[in-house]
């Protein structure tokens, strides 16, 4: 820093988290807060939706007309009417639902609420009690990492991975692999399962054959800490390997491999992520892969799979401000339980339902939308049908970094404040909190306000009763509440604080689920109406479950690979990572583009029933003939308003979110779709 100037962006050596490195996006945190298309003062549309044409405005004027017509709204059709918006793992994301709570609606969303992060969440702890991660910062490394679904070297969520990941490594520990594609992880895999997208379910239920069948569980744990083991054995009985080759592609004799090697190696913990959570089997596609290091005792041990010590308290989501009659009313809360429901950490609503409520008016009307860090044509299913609700909202409100073709939509954008513009607290991994910080204001650029300081002002300016205060007692009461014994001001001296680490937390009490056990066969499952014991269901797409489709859509087309230069759609303006990665790839085998006449580096078609778009073709031999994966995210700043090319190559023209849904969860199919391809002659 040099006279409220951000000079350089460097590294904590002393960061447990990072110890001194930075990704690519960190290293170009200058070129984004001083980048010339900067949102730096609100705007209100002058035009017709989508025309592009803005007026400035002043903070009064906006928060003004906002606080007018949502309480219009309201008035006239209920808070419920009104929705919230906000993009994965944003600092602001508790806030959004804090501040839908004071207003009274129960309708906030996030895009990958039901498709990310949160159905382990919401699984694990009703199975475990609590919500285990990887024990990376312990003294005892770990022997095996299984990694399902997860390519951590190249995406670094929740303060936990990437660098954390690659340290890991360097003990030399065996690793599994579970994924179509062969990453660099793969390839150094003692055992890769090429597993086919959507099959995971099977392919964990075929490993927990082999780790009971052959008794390579840890006998004393299974006995003394779980419930419901025979349960499991006996639903688990006739899912052998032999069963699951077929489904999953992968060799039976692979598949007893990795079982054996994850069972006899400790400690072994668990690297999951969100691949698992893309298909209407999610749900119990997490509990089948959770209760392997159940089975062999890697719970809570050193170099094993952790529960957090929890060093800031429970947000403040104000919650307890809606009635039950209006927590009734959250979109999909009835059917979906774990996402918006009794069995919900934090209750959302369904997004397929709530645009629906937007499009038709069914179950109810829902006039606004306010959407706070999201670009939500690139980030939510199905976005030719987004765009049709988007366009039948009555008021929408935008708060970003930069104009994207979801703010061109809006009638209010907002400049919203980058992170080195404003303060709050962290407790990574995420849920665990074994290191809290403090994120310190740096400097402020033009008009920008922290996303907590818009719910601030709106809470204020419309006269709630709550979600009013500063944004600094909420963080004081985080900290309280967590016991880590600082005040915020105190936190920002020391940076950080990383909490002494105790194991095997669960032996005085019990784990925290009814049974004071890990439920194999869970409990609260059964009393929410749902299958207490894991599954397998063909994804509802795919050559097994739609073979007149897959006719006309031979391939398998798999989505969402992390790629390291960006955050999903985030940071596509910044030349220093765009030159990394300037256009969208989709990896598909020689064999399969040679059939199609497709060479390294042509724009090529990509083709469901859902729309098309077009993306380059990396040939590759590490991924299966009949699956092609696509980037996700994909839209072009300096292409201009009002579309920015958000509609030729963005993955989410071909996803899908209409039923079936995941029973509990609401997730619909963003990976294992069918598709087609073809060689874009009249691409430049």
């Amino acid at each position: 820093m040099q006279e409220d100037e951000l000079v350089k962006v460097e590294g904590d050596p002393e960061s447990p988290l990072n110890r001194g490195r930075l990704c690519p996006i960190g290293v170009s945190t200058r070129d984004l807060v001083y980048h010339r298309d900067r949102l730096t003062y609100p705007r209100r549309r002058i035009g017709k939706r989508g025309s592009g044409q803005w007026q400035r405005i002043s903070w009064d004027e906006a928060l003004d007309e906002i606080a007018d017509r949502l309480l219009a709204i309201r008035r006239e059709f209920g808070a419920e009417a009104i929705a919230l918006g906000t993009g994965t793992g944003r600092h602001h994301i508790r806030w959004v639902s804090r501040f839908g709570n004071a207003l009274g609606t129960p309708n906030w969303c996030e895009p990958g609420f039901a498709q990310c992060f949160h159905p382990r969440v919401n699984t694990t702890i009703l199975t475990f009690g609590d919500f285990p991660v990887c024990d990376y910062t312990g003294d005892v490394p770990p022997k095996c990492i299984l990694y399902w679904g997860h390519n951590p070297l190249n995406s670094g969520p929740d303060g936990e991975t990437r660098f954390n990941a690659r340290d890991g490594l360097r003990h030399h520990p065996k690793v599994i692999v579970v994924d179509p594609r062969a990453t660099e992880l793969a390839k150094r895999a003692d055992v890769w399962l090429q597993v086919r997208p959507g099959t995971d379910d099977a392919l964990a239920l075929a490993m927990l054959n082999v780790i009971i069948g052959e008794q390579l569980y840890d006998e004393p744990f299974v006995k003394s800490w779980t419930y419901g083991f025979e349960a499991l054995a006996e639903r688990v009985r006739t899912h052998t390997p032999e069963w699951a080759e077929p489904i999953t592609w992968v060799a039976a004799e692979k598949i007893r491999a990795a079982a054996r090697l994850f069972a006899e190696t400790r400690p072994a913990m668990l690297e999951w992520g969100c691949a698992i959570e893309h298909t209407p089997n999610c749900i119990q596609t997490v509990r089948a892969i959770s209760i392997l290091p159940a089975l062999t005792g890697n719970i809570d041990i050193p170099g094993g799979w952790v529960f957090g010590m929890h060093g800031i308290g429970r947000f403040p989501s104000l919650i307890e401000k809606l009635s039950p009659e209006t927590n009734a009313k959250r979109l999909g809360a009835e059917r979906f339980k774990l996402l918006g429901g009794a069995g919900a950490d934090l209750p959302a609503a369904h997004i397929p339902t709530l645009l629906q409520a937007i499009a038709e008016g069914k179950p109810y009307p829902v006039k606004a939308f306010l959407v706070f860090g999201n670009n939500t044509l690139t980030t939510y299913a199905h976005s030719s049908r987004v765009l049709d609700a988007l366009l039948k909202l009555d008021f929408m409100v935008c708060a970003d970094l930069f104009m994207t073709p979801t703010a061109e939509l809006a009638d209010i954008v907002l400049p919203a404040a980058s992170w080195p513009e404003l303060d709050e607290v962290a407790g990574l991994p995420t849920v665990a909190a074994n290191v809290v910080l403090a994120q310190q204001r740096a400097v402020r650029i033009g008009e920008c306000k922290s996303d907590e300081e818009i719910f601030v002002a709106l809470a204020r300016r419309m006269k709630l009763e709550s979600c009013t205060e500063p944004v600094v007692d909420v963080l004081n009461a985080q900290l309280r509440a967590g016991g880590v014994g600082l005040t915020f001001d105190e936190l920002k001296e020391t940076g950080f604080v990383k909490l002494p680490f105790r194991y095997r937390k669960f032996e005085p009490g019990g784990f925290k689920t009814p049974t004071g056990k890990i439920e194999l066969y869970a409990t609260r499952f059964a009393e929410l109406g749902y299958s207490p014991l894991p599954y397998y269901e063909e994804p509802p797409e795919s050559p097994i479950s739609s073979p007149d489709v897959a006719k006309d859509y031979p391939l398998v087309l798999t989505t969402g690979a992390r790629i390291p230069f960006f955050f999903n759609s985030e940071h596509r303006q910044l030349s220093r990572v765009r030159k990394a990665r300037p256009d969208p790839l989709s990896e598909i085998h020689p064999e399969t583009a040679a059939r199609f006449g497709i060479s390294d580096g042509d724009w090529m078609w990509i083709e469901t029933r859902r729309g098309r778009m077009r993306q380059k073709a990396k040939l590759t031999r590490g991924i299966d003939p009949r699956v092609i994966a696509a980037e996700h995210g994909w839209w072009f700043p300096e292409e201009g308003p009002p579309e920015y090319g958000v509609w030729r190559c963005n993955v989410n023209l071909l996803t899908d979110n209409q039923p079936p849904y995941d029973p509990a969860m609401g997730t619909y199919q963003l990976r294992a779709l069918l598709c087609r391809i073809g060689k874009a002659e009249d691409v430049v």
